[in-house]
């Protein structure tokens, strides 16, 4: 019998734990050289989830600099008026790059709404309690977590809405 590989915890799965919040830990063999557009979508495929019950994490920027955090079905694009409108912000703009690990403590592909540096403003989109559980990144990439949306949102304060285009 193989052994199982033991994953390495992350943040986030440290602060779920912590708050007594459930998950199911899934990993997969991450090419951290293709961040393509649809490669959630091919992850949450490979991982036999609907991908409509997958979720990515963006972060926008507001006009004073600070951060909203929205999470998306991998397959869909933010609606950043939608989503400025939601977080009651005049805009939003995408976060460049450079500044998401400095900012988040994740690296683009591992970027969780749970256990960034700082807890920002968070919108999830409405859809997500459509599902008993969604998928989201485990903060590493190669690993997701199945949690409830509803126990992810009232441990991270975040409010649902419609934010997808």
């Amino acid at each position: 019998m193989a052994k199982k590989e033991k994953v390495q915890k992350t943040n986030a799965m440290r602060e779920l734990e912590r708050g007594g919040i459930s998950y199911e830990l899934q990993s997969y063999d991450a090419d951290n050289e293709d961040l393509s557009t649809g490669v959630g979508v091919r992850i949450s495929e490979m991982l036999g989830e609907d991908p409509e019950s997958a979720f990515k994490t963006l972060v926008t920027v507001t006009p004073s600099g600070g951060h909203v955090v929205c999470c998306v079905p991998v397959a869909e694009e933010l609606d950043l008026k939608k989503a400025a409108a939601a977080a009651g912000e005049k805009s939003l703009s995408m976060m460049h790059m450079k500044d998401l690990e400095p900012t988040t403590g994740y690296v683009r592909g591992g970027c969780t709404p749970v256990g960034m540096k700082k807890q920002f403003p968070t919108l999830i989109d409405e859809t997500a309690q459509l599902f008993d559980l969604i998928g989201i990144s485990g903060g590493r990439r190669g690993i997701s977590l199945r949690l409830n949306p509803e126990e992810l949102a009232d441990f991270i304060g975040a409010q649902f809405a419609d934010i997808c285009r």
